[in-house]
């Protein structure tokens, strides 16, 4: 079978696998096809795919002759339109929200796997690619906050008097929030952190980051380990509670959200006016909605002296090793549906398989998209 990757539209510079990744695929007996230039903003040319055995072929050659196509973003219109029924496709598709694509797919006939909706299981972590660009969004989100703030962010002891350390609050403890917390505790700040679920307390604290609860949130069990939406009485508990420590912050870094979902909205436009000048906010929520309500997604804006920063994608950012974590998830997603021969097998009965699959044959096939489409 032959494997084709494409090159991501700008401003996107990840690719979805370097060529270093492509020996699993050869031990698999797939032969690869790459679009000429696709590796070329994570720093991996043309003839680097050549020496490590790919075949560099036109955008359209990519369409013609390849049965499994890969992606690091969603497939643009021109993109879909361009597929053949039957062709497969993967990448992160954002299924739960981006509803027309969905039905472009099934009208076309595609078969889609969305690495972004893989079962949040043990026996999948090695393929989660969310944990994975939330790791690069963590990590990155701290050094802008330090490079933007007008202070230091540790504290400094000498004979010009002491500088006290920055005050860094994270608004959601999932795997981007973790990492802000231990990459701005190795850089000197003091960290606060909320989140709904009290579960991840224990986490927190292991970090180094004091853990802001507020009594009475809903913890579902069922959601997968993400947050879920909460009571009126709640969100009236938690904007107060958020408030009366950001007010009080050099450096808020929102994190956030909800699948599916538009993103919470924590801190509000009067919480912002509140602050500090020279403050800054990160808000990586910022294409679902953002969760502070001035957020501007893929802009910086300063309101009221507070910086505003909306970027959702950090992982651009940082595309060597985003497209290295990203490739490793997706190449043991593919060994799933890969068989010794190299020949797809899509094994339905296998959760992970069946739980990635958005569409096939024509049919929205994944539960939680269909219910998310049908509500």
């Amino acid at each position: 079978m032959n494997i084709g990757i494409l090159k991501e539209q700008a401003p996107e510079n990840r690719v979805a696998l370097l060529p270093a990744a492509l020996r699993e695929l050869f031990d698999l007996k797939a032969t690869v096809s790459i679009e000429e230039g696709a590796g070329k903003n994570a720093y991996a040319d043309d003839g680097q795919y050549t020496e490590a055995g790919a075949t560099v072929v036109s955008r359209d050659e990519i369409f013609k002759n390849t049965a499994l196509i890969l992606k690091v973003n969603s497939p643009t219109i021109e993109e879909i339109k361009m597929l053949r029924p039957g062709q497969v496709i993967a990448g992160t598709l954002n299924p739960l929200s981006d509803h027309e694509l969905v039905t472009d797919m099934k009208k076309g006939g595609i078969t889609a796997f969305s690495l972004d909706a893989i079962p949040r299981i043990t026996r999948a972590q090695a393929m989660d690619v969310l944990s994975s660009m939330a790791t690069v969004a963590g990590y990155r989100a701290v050094l802008e906050a330090a490079y933007n703030l007008p202070t230091f962010f540790p504290m400094f002891m000498s004979a010009a008097g002491t500088i006290k350390p920055a005050k860094l609050l994270v608004l959601g403890a999932g795997v981007a929030g973790l990492q802000t917390i231990a990459t701005a505790r190795k850089l000197g700040a003091v960290v606060e952190v909320f989140d709904v679920r009290a579960a991840v307390k224990e986490e927190v604290q292991s970090l180094g980051g004091k853990f802001i609860e507020v009594q009475g949130a809903i913890d579902d069990a069922s959601a997968g380990g993400y947050a879920v939406e909460q009571t009126e009485e709640f969100k009236q508990k938690q904007s107060q509670m958020i408030q009366d420590h950001a007010i009080k912050s050099d450096v808020v870094i929102c994190t956030a959200q909800i699948p599916g979902r538009k993103a919470p909205v924590l801190i509000r436009k009067n919480t912002v006016e509140n602050m500090k000048p020279g403050s800054i906010i990160i808000d990586l929520a910022a294409s679902t909605g953002g969760n502070c309500e001035v957020t501007e997604n893929d802009t910086t804006i300063v309101y009221n002296g507070v910086k505003i920063i909306g970027n959702s994608n950090y992982a651009s950012g940082m595309p060597v090793d985003a497209s290295r974590m990203y490739g490793k998830n997706l190449i043991n997603f593919l060994k799933l549906i890969i068989d010794d021969e190299g020949n797809l097998n899509l094994n339905f009965e296998d959760a992970v398989v069946k739980g990635a699959c958005i569409t096939h044959n024509s049919e929205i096939v994944n539960e939680r998209v269909k219910a998310a489409m049908e509500g």
